[in-house]
Formats: C-alpha cells, sequence, structure tokens
C-alpha cells in the first residue's frame, strides 16, 4: 500500500508539537517557581526574583568574592582628597584632608583651618602624628590605636589595616539577599590566627554585580557589636567601581557617626620622592 503525505499537514503537526513543548516547560518553571513561593510562605522565608535567577547561576567562592572586592578597593599608588564629618551629641565637625598611599604606607595632612598642618604618617605597622601648633611628633601605638582618629568613628587601627581581607580573614559565603535594593552576596570573617587585626569577626554585604562592599559589621571575639560601616555612595573610576561616600558608626558611643567622603582620587599616582619618610612630617 502506498502512503501518500500531505506536507502542508505535517508542519502544522510539527508545530503544534512544538507549542505543546513549549507550553510544558512555561508549566513546569510556574510550578517551580510556585513551590519556591510556597516554602517561603511556610517557613517565613522571603524568595526575590533575583534569589530565583541566581539559582541557574554558577556561584562563586567566598575566597572569590573577596578577591574581586579586593581587587576593586586595593591601592597600589594614588593621591586623594577627601573629608571626614564628624557628628557628635548634635554637633558637627568638618576635617579635609590630602592623603598620598601606596600598599603599606599612607600620608596625611589635614587641611581645614582649625586642623590645618596636622598630619599623619603610615609605615607599615608604625604610625605618627604630627602637631604643627607644638611642633610634636608622636607615635601612636598600644591602646591609643583604639582610640577614634581625630575624634572620629574611625579609630588609628583602622587606618592602619591595609592588607586584602583574605589576608586577615577567613571567609564564608552565609547566602545572597538584596541590600538598599542592589542584590547582594552576605558572607563571614573570622580573624586568621596570628594575625593583628582590629575586629575579630566581621559581617559582610558585597555588590554582586560591582563587587563593592555595601555594609559591614564588626564584632569582638565575644560576640559584641563593635561598629557598623554603610556605602552611601559608589563611583565608578577607570574602569572600577570604589566607595566614595561611607558613614561608620561605633556602636559604643551614643549619637554618634563619621561620614568619609572621597571628593577627588587619582589611582596610580605618581608619589613625590621620600614621600613616606619623618622627615615630610615636619
Amino acid at each position: 500500500m502506498r502512503l501518500v503525505f500531505d506536507r502542508a499537514k505535517i508542519l502544522k503537526v510539527t508545530a503544534l508539537i512544538l507549542m505543546l513543548s513549549l507550553l510544558f516547560l512555561m508549566l513546569s518553571a510556574a510550578q517551580a517557581l510556585a513551590e519556591d513561593i510556597n516554602y517561603a510562605e511556610k517557613t517565613g522565608e522571603t524568595v526575590t526574583e533575583n534569589e530565583i535567577d541566581a539559582q541557574d547561576e554558577v556561584e562563586l567562592s567566598a575566597e572569590e568574592i573577596i578577591n574581586k572586592r579586593d581587587d576593586n578597593e586595593y591601592i597600589i599608588t594614588a593621591y586623594s582628597e577627601a573629608q571626614m564629618i564628624i557628628k557628635s551629641g548634635g554637633r558637627e565637625q568638618i576635617k579635609a584632608m590630602r592623603v598620598w598611599q601606596d600598599q603599606t604606607n599612607a600620608l596625611a595632612e589635614f587641611t581645614n583651618p582649625r586642623d590645618r598642618g596636622t598630619k599623619f604618617l603610615k609605615r607599615g605597622d608604625d604610625l605618627w602624628m604630627f602637631f604643627p601648633e607644638a611642633e610634636d611628633l608622636v607615635k601612636i601605638s598600644g591602646h591609643m590605636l583604639e582610640q577614634g582618629m581625630m575624634g572620629s568613628d574611625f579609630s588609628y587601627q583602622d587606618m592602619l589595616e591595609s592588607d586584602k581581607l583574605t589576608d586577615l580573614y577567613h571567609f564564608e559565603l552565609l547566602g545572597i539577599e538584596e541590600y538598599n535594593g542592589r542584590p547582594a552576596y552576605k558572607l563571614e570573617g573570622v580573624k586568621v590566627p596570628g594575625k593583628e587585626v582590629s575586629y575579630y569577626r566581621r559581617i559582610v554585604w558585597i555588590d554582586r554585580e560591582r563587587f563593592v562592599g555595601l555594609r559591614e559589621e564588626l564584632y569582638t571575639e565575644s560576640g559584641r557589636l563593635l561598629k557598623e560601616l554603610e556605602l552611601i555612595e559608589m563611583a565608578e573610576i577607570d574602569g572600577r567601581w570604589y566607595p566614595v561616600h561611607s558613614v561608620m558608626e561605633n556602636k559604643l558611643r551614643k549619637n554618634t557617626s563619621t561620614e568619609f567622603i572621597i571628593n577627588e582620587i587619582d589611582f596610580n599616582a605618581e608619589l613625590p620622592e621620600a614621600i613616606f619618610t619623618l622627615q615630610r612630617l615636619r
């Protein structure tokens, strides 16, 4: 018996099969989404579109995430002009500065009228301060490092830490969530044994797309919250995203905060010779 095929009918049947297959895939995806939402409702967890989409992505390890942040925020050489806005008990002070820095050293010179000529020099793990009125050079060490720099919520020890975070802490990825409208990795870092750090443990939120720190919570070994650092603004500079406006709160003090604003920064700046010397402080 000879079979005769109608080409038009075959094409219609093929198209129908493809449509049914596509419909089946859409229904399966919808069912999976419904199951995720139903599970979230039962457990009280929030499921966002970013989290659902992330299920199909290959996630980075905690170390890779921190390395990407370090790549953005780590400085080889730079010159910057910045200011601190110190708020305490309803009062506000504004301190302006110029900063030269490389991988391990930094020189900060204050330029606002009240503090003009005051300088800080960081050389490796050592920190000196020069007071122009007294022409006095002071090395800051011991418990003095825990005090607020120029009365701010940033300690002198905060200013000393220039190593990459992966050199100081072991990190673990806690999850992915949204922070201030940005998809973020949430990680926990515990200090590497033998390393000298200001905070034993830190919880960090890092932007998933730009790899900039959005927020940090800084803790003692006993679990006491010491400080909170929050990003206000980031900017794309020379092909990298960089924090240019942050605010630090010391949780051991009431009604205080310090904003740190970078008005200008030049990465890979050519630094003057012998700039990181004690002679440059005077």
